[in-house]
């Protein structure tokens, strides 16, 4: 049986990190949590993520914002969770599908993400954001697409803090249409629609955000603040999935459409 960290004195971040590192690196999966100890706090998943982050052998270029469930907003003291994103899982939209993969055995999802390109460094120290302070950071809004991915199948099902330890779920994130005037359209009329092998699986809009896509930025500016690693100008931050979270496997083909504004299309592929 599973047992808590709470539970056990051989909660290992070291290990955990190392291993899905590894997984991520190979594109393969894990039979189920390394080490078999869950952590159990937001703290514990966080103190995964920053091994990860500082063995993994690339850029780091920005984070992702993921919505804690209700029931669990309580008991972890969070509303909100963050993720990295790094260089070579950016991709920019083109007329084409934008490929990426999915682990065989792993999980993968497409959510459709208002993404915020900071346009200035945010100071060092300051933890606590409102989100009009936080648009004074805004240096573009994209329209885009999160890949969510893990080697870890179960990642979603076992909550927050396992969300949080392997890179917040994330495994790329394509770039499409800049949203030149969006200081001009209000939240509700930036709508979105996610479709799945010409399937509609999810609609929404920009307001689908709890709090707004701001909102979640200053979450994150004050996040990232509190770990040492502030948000720099030209860094991106996805505000959390305005369609919902749609689950897909090699072969499927996703089209985020964000109306008059533009689109993005996509295609899962095999993890090399």
């Amino acid at each position: 049986m599973t047992v808590s960290a709470a539970e056990s004195d051989v909660f290992a971040p070291a290990s955990i990190a190392s291993q899905f590192v590894k997984a991520r690196l190979a594109g393969v999966s894990v039979p189920g949590y390394p080490g078999g100890v869950l952590p159990v706090t937001m703290a514990d998943g966080y103190a995964v993520q920053d091994l990860a982050i500082d063995s993994w052998p690339d850029e780091l270029v920005g984070w992702k914002v993921g919505y804690v469930p209700p029931q669990h907003q309580g008991r972890l003291g969070a509303e909100r969770l963050a993720g990295c994103i790094f260089k070579k899982n950016l991709w920019e939209a083109a007329d084409a599908p934008t490929p990426f993969r999915a682990i065989d055995g792993g999980f993968t999802a497409v959510e459709a993400e208002f993404i915020v390109r900071l346009g200035k460094d945010a100071p060092e120290g300051k933890t606590d954001w409102t989100a009009e302070e936080a648009a004074d950071y805004v240096g573009e809004l994209i329209l885009g697409v999160e890949i969510a991915g893990s080697p870890l199948k179960t990642i979603n099902v076992l909550g927050p803090p396992i969300v949080a330890s392997d890179f917040g779920n994330n495994d790329g994130q394509i770039l499409g249409p800049v949203l030149e005037n969006w200081r001009d359209i209000a939240w509700e009329d930036m709508a979105v629609e996610t479709t799945i092998n010409g399937v509609v699986v999810g609609t929404g809009t920009a307001a689908s955000i709890p709090g707004s896509p701001l909102a979640a930025l200053a979450f994150l500016l004050g996040h990232v603040a509190s770990r040492g690693r502030p948000l720099k100008n030209g860094m991106l931050v996805t505000t959390g999935a305005s369609t919902g979270i749609h689950d897909v496997v090699t072969g499927d083909a996703a089209r985020v459409s964000f109306g008059a504004l533009g689109q993005v299309e996509c295609v899962a592929v095999p993890a090399k």
